[in-house]
């Protein structure tokens, strides 16, 4: 039911788009609404069949979103091309059927994860052999870009990008997310008793052993380093965020969050010091009218649409989104603020809220403490990436250049998301699904309810005992 009433949320928004664009509406739309449905259909048949008792309302928001996202995008495309024929130039490449083959690779990907993975416990074997593959994500790009720039271009400061010839770029860092949160869930369970208890108390701060963090650190730091090698300081901020949050679930200790927070602050002066392009962020942040055609125009294209927007937006097509640059990736909550309105963004944010509690209830209910901590690393996440995201929109924070889960327009960023949602399912059916039955055990024996039988004399000698087998008896 919740995927019909997605459909038609989906299919309503598509007929908006074209009415407002074109002022004409096709049976194709009951076409596509149709197809919507009985793919996310199919994919929740199966996650029936292989995760039965999983969390239900899981899909059925993810559906919503990657919708919603394949709307905006259409309208955008829509917009790039009546622009591009005003101005006399080439009809660039649409986005939204491009974006709507990645959700179906996405999809499958999702449902093999699910068959793949019988339960969370067994991703804790590998716990290292992913923290390894995870940071060789991280540092491709960045190496790439020494021996082969062609495969590995600098886009807008960053290296964080790998073009495969013939093909489509990837972006090796939304994989590496995913197996270094494992990887963190799994050390912080087996070292999470010393963690919490050992350490010296230094100025009311009790700092822990140094052998006691130091795998963990380790890949913390090689991440962030490769991460600020690379100028992917997106990234980098949300690992160090999800790192911290899980490392204080697991401890409950708030010194952690103080070192943290002090971490994180030289970790950002050093940036701001060292990278041009973090400075010109900062500068935006601070006054982004100061350059309003130059540096800011952006983000103050970003703020005048969402101010455009008001309270109920301008209508899905009626709004001018595409003076927005990289609105369908970085800017795609801007773009949905301007047409949607201060409501409709609402609704949209409060989606991801509830995919994120969701997730941290499934963390609850979980029974061991491995699943606890991934599937609360693999829903902050989530949360946390929505948050910088909309907060550099908003001017809130500086801009990251992250993308909006489901939403913005990026195969690779669909991918680990759905691969996440799939973490999310199995854990959650591991979580719900009750313990088999035990079959009840016979009570014992009581001694003096033992039945006893008289025999007589008589017939004991007339018997097996005899005295030629047994000898002489009484």
């Amino acid at each position: 039911m919740l995927l019909i009433m997605v459909a038609l949320i989906v299919t309503g928004a598509l007929t908006l788009v074209e009415l407002n664009q074109s002022r004409a509406v096709s049976w194709d739309l009951l076409w596509y609404g149709g197809a919507f449905l009985v793919v996310y259909a199919i994919a929740h048949m199966v996650v029936r069949s292989v995760a039965t008792y999983a969390d239900p309302v899981l899909l059925p928001l993810v559906a919503l979103l990657n919708g919603l996202g394949l709307v905006m995008i259409h309208r955008l495309d829509l917009a790039q091309k009546v622009k591009a024929i005003t101005s006399g130039q080439p009809v660039p490449r649409a986005e939204a059927p491009v974006q709507l083959i990645w959700t179906g690779v996405a999809l499958i990907m999702f449902l093999v994860v699910l068959m793949v993975v019988k339960h969370h416990s067994h991703l804790q074997k590998y716990a290292y052999t992913l923290a390894l593959l995870g940071l060789i994500f991280l540092a491709t790009p960045a190496m790439l870009s020494i021996v082969a720039p062609k495969l590995a271009p600098r886009i807008n400061g960053a290296n964080i990008w790998i073009r495969i010839p013939g093909f489509l770029s990837i972006q090796p860092a939304e994989f590496s997310k995913i197996a270094l949160i494992i990887f963190a869930a799994s050390y912080l369970v087996t070292k999470r008793t010393v963690l919490s208890t050992a350490g010296r108390k230094v100025l009311g701060i009790v700092l822990p052993r140094a052998r006691d963090l130091a795998p963990l650190l380790i890949a913390i730091v090689a991440a962030l380093g490769v991460l600020f090698f690379g100028k992917d300081l997106g990234t980098a901020l949300l690992l160090f965020g999800v790192f911290l949050m899980m490392i204080y679930m697991a401890t409950g200790r708030v010194s952690w969050l103080i070192i943290g927070l002090i971490g994180f602050s030289g970790g950002a002066y050093f940036a701001y010091t060292k990278f041009s392009h973090v400075q010109t962020r900062v500068n935006i942040w601070v006054d982004p009218f100061g350059d309003p055609t130059g540096a800011g125009y952006q983000l103050v294209q970003s703020l005048l649409g969402l101010g455009t927007g008001g309270m109920f937006g301008t209508g899905l097509g009626a709004g001018r989104p595409d003076f927005v640059p990289f609105a369908s990736t970085d800017f795609i909550t801007a773009a949905l603020g301007e047409e949607l309105g201060l409501a409709g963004l609402a609704a949209v944010l409060i989606c991801y809220l509830l995919l994120a509690s969701r997730g941290l209830r499934i963390g609850m209910a979980v029974k061991d403490n491995f699943g606890k901590l991934l599937a609360a690393g693999l829903g902050f996440s989530l949360a946390f990436q929505v948050f910088v995201v909309v907060g550099g929109v908003t001017r809130l924070i500086p801009l990251t250049g992250l993308t909006t889960p489901f939403l913005s327009y990026g195969g690779s960023s669909l991918l680990a998301n759905y691969i996440i949602l799939a973490l999310l399912v199995r854990i959650s059916d591991g979580s719900r699904r009750p313990a088999p039955p035990v079959a009840p055990k016979a009570p014992p024996v009581q001694l003096t309810e033992t039945p006893t039988e008289m025999v007589p004399v008589g017939d004991l000698r007339n018997s097996a005992w005899s005295d030629s087998d047994h000898g002489d008896r009484p």
